[in-house]
């Protein structure tokens, strides 16, 4: 863990899959779900977990590749969808030491931002007794633009009263530096998520080994 960290942070926005919750058995099951019902090769699963952080419309353009019709991608996102609703919490689950940490965290502002419809990440959160922790759920359907775009964080932190440089961004992978940095923030990165990460393209200011080190980074910072 680094101590890195500028300032005081005030508030505290999260990614969601990979970051609060190891959801990728699922989603890559119900891709390749998705490929089966058109017809089409399984992929390895490393390689759909590297296609993981920009949102359900491009992970599924990804996994079917070049060639594809729009009638052909939107037919595979719906099928994929759909499955995934019925398969979402099928071996999902918080990572360790998420839910003590959030329990310790309650009074903070604290909010998520995930490319996952919002929709279903709410349902999600709530399965696994996380939501109550958070002021606001937005999902990569939310804004008009998805992360790295910094539209969905601003939005944010204008509902949680903070300035960018008193808030901080947690996620796992390059997609998420780049939102904090695009938006002004303090980025945080988890060691133990899925998502794609270039750390000498996108390093980020801390990083984390578990995410119960959260607490005691913030209490050293804002003592």
């Amino acid at each position: 863990m680094s101590d890195l960290l500028p300032g005081v942070v005030r508030a505290l926005i999260f990614d969601l899959d990979g970051t609060l919750i190891d959801s990728q058995s699922d989603l890559i099951h119900s891709v390749n779900a998705m490929l089966r019902e058109l017809g089409r090769r399984e992929l390895a699963e490393e390689t759909i977990s590297g296609y993981i952080g920009h949102g359900a419309p491009q992970l599924v353009a990804r996994a079917l590749g070049e060639g594809c019709t729009e009638e052909e991608r939107q037919r595979a996102l719906q099928f994929f969808l759909s499955y995934y609703e019925l398969h979402k919490l099928d071996t999902t689950s918080a990572y360790p030491g998420v839910t003590e940490t959030l329990e310790k965290l309650a009074n903070w502002p604290m909010a998520v931002l995930s490319n996952k419809p919002a929709r279903i990440s709410v349902r999600i959160l709530e399965a696994l007794s996380l939501a109550k922790y958070f002021r606001v759920i937005y999902g990569g359907n939310s804004f008009e633009t998805k992360k790295p775009d910094p539209l969905g964080a601003r939005t944010i932190l204008k509902e949680l009263g903070t300035e960018p440089l008193e808030a901080m961004l947690v996620g796992d992978s390059e997609v998420d530096v780049q939102t904090a940095r695009n938006t002004g923030m303090v980025a945080a990165a988890v060691n133990y998520g899925f998502g794609v990460h270039d750390r000498v393209a996108y390093p980020a200011d801390i990083y984390l080994d578990r995410f119960s080190e959260l607490e005691a980074l913030l209490a050293n910072r804002n003592a």
